[in-house]
C-alpha cells in the first residue's frame, strides 16, 4: 500500500466519525427542542374557565331552620323500630323481647326509661350497643325504645 492510499483510507474514516458524530447531535437537538407555535397558528378551541369554578362543588344542601330546632319531634320511632329493630323484636331473636308481647317487655318496663334506653343505647347481655347500627344518634335509639315499650303495653 502506498502512503497515498494510507493517508486517503484515514481521511475518509476521521471523515465518517465526525460525520456521525455531527449527524447525531442534530438528531438529539431535533428530538429534545420543544416545539412552540408562533403566534398566528394559537387558537383557543375551548373557553378558558377560572379555576375557582374548576373547584366549585356540584351542589349545595340547605337544611329548613324548622327540622333542626323539633329535631325530636320528627323522629319516628316505629320507623326507627322498623328499620332497625324488628329483625330480632319481631321474631324474638337470640331471647330479644318481642314487640306487643306485655309479658316479655313487663318486667324491663318496671326498670324505668332511662334504664332502657341506656341498655339499648350501650347494648346488653346478646345485644349489641345501639342495636348492631351504630349510625343511630341516642335520641333515635330512645325513640325506638319507648315505640316498642308503649305497643308492648307500656307508656313511656
Amino acid at each position: 500500500m502506498s502512503k497515498g492510499t494510507e493517508l486517503r483510507s484515514i481521511l475518509e474514516t476521521v471523515g465518517v466519525v465526525i460525520g456521525s458524530l455531527v449527524g447525531a447531535i442534530i438528531l438529539i437537538v431535533f428530538a429534545t427542542t420543544k416545539y412552540e407555535p408562533s403566534e398566528s397558528s394559537n387558537k383557543i378551541v375551548g373557553e378558558k374557565k377560572p379555576s375557582s369554578e374548576n373547584i366549585s362543588p356540584v351542589a349545595e344542601v340547605k337544611v329548613s331552620e324548622d327540622s333542626a330546632s323539633n329535631t325530636m319531634s320528627t323522629i319516628s320511632g316505629e320507623k326507627i323500630a322498623q328499620a332497625n329493630c324488628v329483625m330480632c323484636h319481631a321474631s324474638g331473636l337470640m331471647n330479644a323481647p318481642k314487640i306487643g308481647d306485655a309479658g316479655q317487655w313487663g318486667p324491663r318496663i318496671a326498670q324505668g326509661k332511662d334504664m332502657l334506653v341506656s341498655n339499648a343505647i350501650k347494648g346488653i347481655r346478646t345485644m349489641p350497643a345501639k342495636g348492631g347500627n351504630t349510625s343511630l344518634t341516642d335520641e333515635e335509639v330512645a325513640a325506638a325504645v319507648i315505640y316498642m315499650a308503649n305497643a308492648s303495653g307500656g307508656s313511656l
